[in-house]
Protein backbone atom coordinates (compact mmCIF):
# COMPACT_ATOMS: atom_id res chain seq x y z
CA UNK A 1 0.00 0.00 0.00
CA UNK A 2 1.49 2.95 -0.53
CA UNK A 3 1.94 6.03 1.71
CA UNK A 4 -0.79 8.77 1.81
CA UNK A 5 -0.66 12.24 3.13
CA UNK A 6 -1.45 12.84 6.59
CA UNK A 7 -5.17 14.51 6.85
CA UNK A 8 -6.75 16.00 9.46
CA UNK A 9 -8.35 12.42 9.85
CA UNK A 10 -6.68 9.60 10.75
CA UNK A 11 -7.15 6.48 9.24
CA UNK A 12 -7.87 2.85 10.75
CA UNK A 13 -5.20 0.27 11.25
CA UNK A 14 -7.64 -2.92 12.48
CA UNK A 15 -4.41 -5.14 14.54
CA UNK A 16 -6.18 -8.45 14.55
CA UNK A 17 -4.77 -10.15 17.75
CA UNK A 18 -2.63 -8.36 20.58
CA UNK A 19 -0.04 -11.29 21.47
CA UNK A 20 3.88 -10.45 21.50
CA UNK A 21 4.23 -9.81 18.12
CA UNK A 22 0.82 -7.69 17.64
CA UNK A 23 2.17 -5.33 20.89
CA UNK A 24 5.40 -4.73 19.13
CA UNK A 25 3.27 -2.85 16.02
CA UNK A 26 1.30 -1.08 17.90
CA UNK A 27 4.40 0.67 20.44
CA UNK A 28 6.35 1.15 17.73
CA UNK A 29 3.86 2.95 16.18
CA UNK A 30 3.36 5.21 18.93
CA UNK A 31 7.10 6.01 19.05
CA UNK A 32 6.88 6.60 15.41
CA UNK A 33 4.10 8.56 14.87
CA UNK A 34 3.51 10.95 17.44
CA UNK A 35 1.07 13.18 14.74
CA UNK A 36 -1.67 10.62 15.16
CA UNK A 37 -1.74 10.06 11.04
CA UNK A 38 -2.60 6.40 12.43
CA UNK A 39 -5.50 5.17 14.74
CA UNK A 40 -5.15 1.79 16.04
CA UNK A 41 -7.95 -0.59 16.60
CA UNK A 42 -6.98 -3.76 18.60
CA UNK A 43 -8.67 -6.94 18.70
CA UNK A 44 -7.11 -9.28 21.20
CA UNK A 45 -9.24 -12.62 21.87
CA UNK A 46 -8.15 -13.19 24.92
CA UNK A 47 -9.32 -11.34 28.20
CA UNK A 48 -6.18 -10.20 29.06
CA UNK A 49 -3.50 -7.43 27.40
CA UNK A 50 -0.62 -8.82 25.78
CA UNK A 51 1.52 -10.88 28.35
CA UNK A 52 4.81 -12.32 28.00
CA UNK A 53 4.34 -15.84 26.60
CA UNK A 54 7.93 -16.55 26.71
CA UNK A 55 7.60 -16.29 30.97
CA UNK A 56 4.53 -18.31 30.90
CA UNK A 57 5.96 -20.98 33.44
CA UNK A 58 6.49 -18.28 36.00
CA UNK A 59 3.19 -17.71 36.30
CA UNK A 60 3.30 -20.47 38.40
CA UNK A 61 6.09 -19.55 40.21
CA UNK A 62 4.51 -16.61 41.91
CA UNK A 63 4.64 -13.83 39.58
CA UNK A 64 1.02 -12.46 38.34
CA UNK A 65 -0.75 -11.74 35.29
CA UNK A 66 -0.12 -7.91 35.75
CA UNK A 67 3.74 -8.68 36.24
CA UNK A 68 4.05 -10.45 33.02
CA UNK A 69 1.91 -7.59 31.44
CA UNK A 70 3.29 -5.91 28.41
CA UNK A 71 1.47 -2.78 27.80
CA UNK A 72 2.81 0.23 29.76
CA UNK A 73 -0.34 1.68 31.77
CA UNK A 74 -0.20 4.40 29.14
CA UNK A 75 -1.80 2.27 26.62
CA UNK A 76 -5.36 2.15 27.63
CA UNK A 77 -5.66 6.26 28.08
CA UNK A 78 -3.83 6.46 24.62
CA UNK A 79 -6.60 7.96 21.99
CA UNK A 80 -4.63 6.53 19.09
CA UNK A 81 -5.12 3.25 20.55
CA UNK A 82 -8.67 1.40 20.94
CA UNK A 83 -8.16 -2.11 23.03
CA UNK A 84 -10.95 -4.44 22.49
CA UNK A 85 -10.70 -7.83 24.80
CA UNK A 86 -12.18 -10.70 24.73
CA UNK A 87 -13.08 -9.98 21.21
CA UNK A 88 -11.76 -11.43 17.94
CA UNK A 89 -12.09 -11.14 14.00
CA UNK A 90 -14.94 -13.80 12.82
CA UNK A 91 -14.37 -12.59 8.94
CA UNK A 92 -12.68 -10.17 6.64
CA UNK A 93 -14.53 -8.81 3.53
CA UNK A 94 -11.71 -7.16 1.24
CA UNK A 95 -13.41 -5.43 -1.19
CA UNK A 96 -15.41 -3.59 1.65
CA UNK A 97 -12.50 -3.04 3.96
CA UNK A 98 -14.21 -4.17 6.99
CA UNK A 99 -14.09 -7.13 9.59
CA UNK A 100 -16.86 -8.43 11.13
CA UNK A 101 -15.75 -9.01 15.11
CA UNK A 102 -16.67 -12.06 17.07
CA UNK A 103 -18.96 -9.62 18.96
CA UNK A 104 -21.02 -8.86 15.84
CA UNK A 105 -19.83 -5.33 15.47
CA UNK A 106 -18.18 -4.21 11.62
CA UNK A 107 -15.06 -2.21 11.61
CA UNK A 108 -13.87 -0.63 9.07
CA UNK A 109 -10.19 -0.17 8.12
CA UNK A 110 -7.75 1.62 5.80
CA UNK A 111 -5.05 -1.25 6.57
CA UNK A 112 -5.24 -5.19 8.43
CA UNK A 113 -2.65 -6.11 10.00
CA UNK A 114 -3.00 -10.35 10.72
CA UNK A 115 -1.11 -11.22 13.67
CA UNK A 116 -3.51 -13.86 15.08
CA UNK A 117 -0.59 -16.24 16.30
CA UNK A 118 -0.87 -19.81 17.00
CA UNK A 119 -2.89 -22.22 18.12
CA UNK A 120 -1.79 -26.09 20.76
CA UNK A 121 -1.21 -28.89 18.31
CA UNK A 122 -3.52 -31.43 19.94
CA UNK A 123 -2.78 -35.02 18.54
CA UNK A 124 -5.68 -36.67 17.60
CA UNK A 125 -5.64 -39.78 20.07
CA UNK A 126 -8.31 -41.23 21.79
CA UNK A 127 -8.95 -39.96 24.98
CA UNK A 128 -7.70 -36.30 24.18
CA UNK A 129 -10.89 -34.27 25.36
CA UNK A 130 -11.34 -35.49 28.34
CA UNK A 131 -11.49 -33.85 30.78
CA UNK A 132 -8.42 -33.40 33.22
CA UNK A 133 -6.36 -32.49 29.65
CA UNK A 134 -5.23 -29.32 28.94
CA UNK A 135 -3.22 -27.52 26.18
CA UNK A 136 -0.10 -25.11 27.70
CA UNK A 137 -0.41 -21.52 25.91
CA UNK A 138 -2.11 -19.36 27.49
CA UNK A 139 -2.81 -18.10 31.16
CA UNK A 140 -6.33 -19.40 31.31
CA UNK A 141 -4.63 -22.45 29.98
CA UNK A 142 -2.07 -22.02 33.06
CA UNK A 143 -4.96 -21.16 35.42
CA UNK A 144 -6.96 -24.78 34.43
CA UNK A 145 -4.08 -26.43 35.06
CA UNK A 146 -3.30 -25.27 38.39
CA UNK A 147 -7.12 -26.28 39.72
CA UNK A 148 -6.66 -29.45 38.38
CA UNK A 149 -3.17 -30.39 39.37
CA UNK A 150 -2.70 -32.53 42.68
CA UNK A 151 0.64 -32.24 44.66
CA UNK A 152 2.32 -35.01 45.01
CA UNK A 153 0.57 -36.97 42.27
CA UNK A 154 1.61 -37.42 38.85
CA UNK A 155 1.54 -35.80 35.35
CA UNK A 156 2.21 -36.69 31.94
CA UNK A 157 3.06 -34.49 29.46
CA UNK A 158 2.88 -35.13 25.64
CA UNK A 159 6.01 -33.67 23.67
CA UNK A 160 9.40 -33.18 25.01
CA UNK A 161 9.95 -30.16 23.14
CA UNK A 162 10.94 -26.79 24.53
CA UNK A 163 7.40 -25.87 25.31
CA UNK A 164 7.12 -29.31 26.66
CA UNK A 165 10.00 -29.10 29.18
CA UNK A 166 8.38 -25.36 30.20
CA UNK A 167 5.36 -28.03 31.05
CA UNK A 168 6.79 -30.44 32.50
CA UNK A 169 8.28 -27.72 34.89
CA UNK A 170 5.36 -26.09 35.53
CA UNK A 171 3.65 -28.94 37.16
CA UNK A 172 6.70 -29.70 39.09
CA UNK A 173 6.25 -26.14 39.87
CA UNK A 174 2.55 -27.39 41.18
CA UNK A 175 3.89 -30.17 43.28
CA UNK A 176 3.81 -32.76 41.38
CA UNK A 177 5.40 -36.04 39.41
CA UNK A 178 6.52 -34.96 35.95
CA UNK A 179 6.67 -37.51 33.15
CA UNK A 180 7.37 -36.33 29.73
CA UNK A 181 6.60 -38.43 26.48
CA UNK A 182 8.56 -37.51 23.15
CA UNK A 183 8.25 -39.03 20.03
CA UNK A 184 11.78 -38.37 19.13
CA UNK A 185 14.47 -39.88 20.61
CA UNK A 186 15.68 -37.53 23.07
CA UNK A 187 14.50 -34.48 24.65
CA UNK A 188 14.56 -30.96 22.67
CA UNK A 189 15.75 -32.69 19.16
CA UNK A 190 15.37 -29.21 17.05
CA UNK A 191 17.68 -27.79 19.61
CA UNK A 192 20.39 -30.58 20.46
CA UNK A 193 21.96 -33.62 19.11
CA UNK A 194 21.96 -36.79 19.88
CA UNK A 195 25.01 -36.54 22.55
CA UNK A 196 23.32 -33.27 24.14
CA UNK A 197 19.94 -35.32 24.57
CA UNK A 198 21.67 -37.53 26.35
CA UNK A 199 23.44 -35.32 28.48
CA UNK A 200 19.80 -33.02 29.06
CA UNK A 201 18.07 -36.48 29.65
CA UNK A 202 20.59 -37.04 32.39
CA UNK A 203 20.31 -33.89 33.93
CA UNK A 204 16.56 -32.98 34.11
CA UNK A 205 16.10 -36.77 35.67
CA UNK A 206 18.08 -35.46 38.65
CA UNK A 207 15.55 -32.80 39.45
CA UNK A 208 12.87 -35.22 39.42
CA UNK A 209 11.40 -35.52 35.87
CA UNK A 210 10.68 -38.64 34.16
CA UNK A 211 11.57 -38.46 30.10
CA UNK A 212 9.80 -41.34 27.84
CA UNK A 213 11.37 -40.93 24.63
CA UNK A 214 11.33 -42.86 21.36
CA UNK A 215 7.51 -43.58 22.09
CA UNK A 216 4.16 -42.17 20.72
CA UNK A 217 1.42 -41.86 22.70
CA UNK A 218 -1.71 -44.70 21.85
CA UNK A 219 -4.24 -43.29 24.10
CA UNK A 220 -5.27 -41.00 27.03
CA UNK A 221 -7.17 -43.44 29.88
CA UNK A 222 -10.07 -42.41 31.63
CA UNK A 223 -11.23 -43.28 35.30
CA UNK A 224 -14.57 -44.03 37.18
CA UNK A 225 -15.07 -40.31 37.81
CA UNK A 226 -14.58 -40.12 33.53
CA UNK A 227 -11.27 -38.16 34.21
CA UNK A 228 -8.55 -38.49 32.47
CA UNK A 229 -6.22 -40.92 34.70
CA UNK A 230 -3.44 -42.52 32.79
CA UNK A 231 -1.77 -42.43 29.37
CA UNK A 232 -0.79 -45.72 27.03
CA UNK A 233 1.92 -45.58 25.02
CA UNK A 234 2.42 -47.31 21.99
CA UNK A 235 5.21 -49.71 23.82
CA UNK A 236 2.64 -51.07 26.14
CA UNK A 237 3.48 -48.99 29.17
CA UNK A 238 0.57 -46.56 31.11
CA UNK A 239 1.81 -43.38 33.14
CA UNK A 240 -0.73 -42.82 35.43
CA UNK A 241 -1.82 -39.34 35.35
CA UNK A 242 -3.88 -37.32 37.35
CA UNK A 243 -3.42 -33.95 35.05
CA UNK A 244 -2.14 -34.42 30.92
CA UNK A 245 -0.93 -31.42 29.06
CA UNK A 246 -0.49 -31.59 25.46
CA UNK A 247 2.36 -29.47 24.52
CA UNK A 248 3.08 -31.26 21.37
CA UNK A 249 3.61 -28.12 19.35
CA UNK A 250 1.81 -25.31 17.46
CA UNK A 251 -0.14 -24.55 14.08
CA UNK A 252 -0.55 -21.07 12.72
CA UNK A 253 -3.70 -19.56 13.02
CA UNK A 254 -4.72 -18.74 9.51
CA UNK A 255 -8.59 -20.08 9.80
CA UNK A 256 -9.37 -16.13 7.77
CA UNK A 257 -7.63 -16.78 5.14
CA UNK A 258 -10.12 -19.05 3.36
CA UNK A 259 -12.96 -17.15 3.33
CA UNK A 260 -10.93 -14.26 2.80
CA UNK A 261 -9.57 -15.51 -0.47
CA UNK A 262 -5.84 -15.08 0.95
CA UNK A 263 -3.18 -17.29 0.15
CA UNK A 264 -1.81 -19.95 2.80
CA UNK A 265 1.84 -21.05 3.10
CA UNK A 266 2.37 -24.89 2.29
CA UNK A 267 2.80 -25.54 5.56
CA UNK A 268 0.23 -23.03 6.76
CA UNK A 269 0.05 -19.58 7.76
CA UNK A 270 -0.84 -16.20 6.04
CA UNK A 271 1.37 -16.25 2.48
CA UNK A 272 3.38 -13.09 2.83
CA UNK A 273 6.35 -11.47 1.12
CA UNK A 274 9.37 -10.37 2.74
CA UNK A 275 7.78 -7.23 3.66
CA UNK A 276 5.10 -9.00 5.34
CA UNK A 277 2.12 -8.28 2.65
CA UNK A 278 -0.34 -10.58 1.22
CA UNK A 279 -1.17 -10.52 -1.98
CA UNK A 280 -3.59 -7.43 -0.39
CA UNK A 281 -2.25 -4.52 -0.48
CA UNK A 282 -3.92 -3.41 1.99
CA UNK A 283 -3.07 -6.44 4.49
CA UNK A 284 -0.12 -7.61 6.43
CA UNK A 285 0.47 -10.75 8.54
CA UNK A 286 3.13 -10.86 11.20
CA UNK A 287 4.14 -13.27 13.62
CA UNK A 288 3.66 -17.15 14.02
CA UNK A 289 0.71 -16.70 11.91
CA UNK A 290 2.91 -15.64 9.22
CA UNK A 291 4.42 -17.27 6.46
CA UNK A 292 7.15 -15.32 5.09
CA UNK A 293 7.76 -16.58 1.76
CA UNK A 294 6.43 -19.54 2.85
CA UNK A 295 7.81 -20.16 6.00
CA UNK A 296 6.60 -19.46 9.70
CA UNK A 297 8.51 -18.17 12.92
CA UNK A 298 7.75 -19.82 16.48
CA UNK A 299 9.99 -17.46 18.20
CA UNK A 300 9.55 -13.96 19.62
CA UNK A 301 12.51 -12.17 17.97
CA UNK A 302 11.41 -12.64 14.56
CA UNK A 303 7.61 -11.43 15.15
CA UNK A 304 9.40 -8.63 16.50
CA UNK A 305 11.35 -7.96 13.26
CA UNK A 306 8.32 -7.89 11.45
CA UNK A 307 6.01 -5.86 13.76
CA UNK A 308 9.18 -3.12 13.20
CA UNK A 309 9.08 -3.22 9.39
CA UNK A 310 5.08 -2.94 8.94
CA UNK A 311 5.00 0.07 11.52
CA UNK A 312 7.81 1.60 9.18
CA UNK A 313 5.90 0.55 5.98
CA UNK A 314 2.72 2.22 7.55
CA UNK A 315 4.21 5.97 7.79
CA UNK A 316 5.89 5.58 4.57
CA UNK A 317 9.57 5.42 6.46
CA UNK A 318 10.32 2.37 4.33
CA UNK A 319 10.83 -0.80 5.91
CA UNK A 320 13.50 -3.54 5.73
CA UNK A 321 12.74 -6.49 3.85
CA UNK A 322 12.81 -9.94 6.54
CA UNK A 323 15.50 -12.26 5.93
CA UNK A 324 15.56 -15.80 7.33
CA UNK A 325 15.75 -15.24 11.02
CA UNK A 326 18.07 -16.46 13.39
CA UNK A 327 16.50 -19.23 15.41
CA UNK A 328 19.14 -19.05 17.45
CA UNK A 329 18.25 -19.44 21.44
CA UNK A 330 19.45 -19.72 24.91
CA UNK A 331 17.35 -21.15 27.99
CA UNK A 332 17.06 -22.37 31.17
CA UNK A 333 14.86 -25.68 31.65
CA UNK A 334 14.60 -27.07 34.85
CA UNK A 335 17.43 -25.67 35.97
CA UNK A 336 19.56 -26.62 33.00
CA UNK A 337 21.47 -24.33 30.68
CA UNK A 338 20.86 -25.47 27.17
CA UNK A 339 22.08 -23.55 24.32
CA UNK A 340 21.75 -23.82 20.42
CA UNK A 341 22.99 -21.55 17.51
CA UNK A 342 23.87 -21.35 13.74
CA UNK A 343 24.21 -24.54 11.79
CA UNK A 344 23.94 -26.58 15.18
CA UNK A 345 22.95 -29.75 13.30
CA UNK A 346 25.58 -29.68 11.07
CA UNK A 347 23.87 -29.49 7.90
CA UNK A 348 26.35 -27.74 5.61
CA UNK A 349 28.38 -30.26 2.92
CA UNK A 350 31.30 -30.71 4.44
CA UNK A 351 31.24 -29.15 8.26
CA UNK A 352 33.15 -30.50 11.28
CA UNK A 353 31.72 -31.56 14.45
CA UNK A 354 34.04 -30.82 17.52
CA UNK A 355 32.72 -32.13 20.80
CA UNK A 356 33.65 -32.21 24.66
CA UNK A 357 31.53 -34.59 26.63
CA UNK A 358 32.06 -34.44 30.57
CA UNK A 359 29.79 -36.80 32.17
CA UNK A 360 31.03 -35.86 35.70
CA UNK A 361 30.02 -32.47 35.04
CA UNK A 362 27.01 -33.22 33.34
CA UNK A 363 28.03 -30.47 30.91
CA UNK A 364 28.19 -31.05 26.70
CA UNK A 365 29.59 -28.62 24.05
CA UNK A 366 29.60 -29.43 19.91
CA UNK A 367 30.95 -26.56 17.86
CA UNK A 368 30.39 -26.80 14.33
CA UNK A 369 33.17 -25.79 11.76
CA UNK A 370 33.24 -25.23 7.73
CA UNK A 371 35.60 -27.84 6.13
CA UNK A 372 38.78 -25.55 6.53
CA UNK A 373 37.92 -26.34 10.48
CA UNK A 374 38.42 -22.42 10.93
CA UNK A 375 34.70 -20.46 10.47
CA UNK A 376 32.38 -21.04 12.88
CA UNK A 377 28.90 -22.31 11.68
CA UNK A 378 27.20 -23.36 15.21
CA UNK A 379 27.00 -25.01 17.82
CA UNK A 380 25.46 -26.70 21.64
CA UNK A 381 25.68 -25.88 25.28
CA UNK A 382 24.17 -28.33 27.05
CA UNK A 383 24.86 -28.14 30.96
CA UNK A 384 26.91 -24.76 30.66
CA UNK A 385 25.80 -22.00 28.81
CA UNK A 386 28.34 -19.66 29.68
CA UNK A 387 30.10 -19.43 26.09
CA UNK A 388 27.00 -18.76 24.16
CA UNK A 389 27.43 -14.90 24.08
CA UNK A 390 31.31 -15.13 23.27
CA UNK A 391 30.32 -17.27 20.22
CA UNK A 392 27.40 -16.05 19.05
CA UNK A 393 28.66 -12.73 17.78
CA UNK A 394 31.60 -14.91 15.66
CA UNK A 395 28.69 -17.39 13.59
CA UNK A 396 30.10 -17.29 9.97
CA UNK A 397 33.34 -15.86 10.91
CA UNK A 398 36.68 -17.02 12.36
CA UNK A 399 35.99 -18.89 15.33
CA UNK A 400 37.45 -17.21 18.45
CA UNK A 401 39.40 -18.09 21.19
CA UNK A 402 36.49 -18.67 23.25
CA UNK A 403 35.84 -21.93 21.33
CA UNK A 404 39.12 -23.15 21.69
CA UNK A 405 39.03 -22.88 25.52
CA UNK A 406 36.00 -24.39 25.63
CA UNK A 407 36.66 -27.70 24.07
CA UNK A 408 39.73 -27.94 25.72
CA UNK A 409 39.88 -30.52 29.06
CA UNK A 410 41.34 -27.64 31.00
CA UNK A 411 38.42 -25.80 30.81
Amino acid sequence: MKPTPHTSRPRTLLLAGHGMAGHRLVEELRALDPAGAWRVVVLAEEPHPAYDRVALSSYLDGRTAADLRLPAPGLTTDPRVELRLATGVASIDRAARTVTTTAGDTIGYDALVLATGSKPFIPPVPGHDLPGCFAYRTLTDLDAIRAAAVPGRPGVVIGGGLLGLEAANALRLLGMEPHVVELAPRLMPLQVDAAGGGVLGQRVAERGLHAHCGVATASVQAGPDGRASGVALADGTTLEASVVVFSAGVRPRDELAGPAGLDRGERGGFLVDALCRTEDSRIWAIGECAAVSGRCYGLAAPGYRMAESVARQLLGLGGDPFEQADMSTKLKLLGVEVASFGDAHASAEGSLELSRLDQTQGTYAKLVLDTDGRTLLGGILVGDARAYADLLPYVGLPAPAAAHRLLSPAS
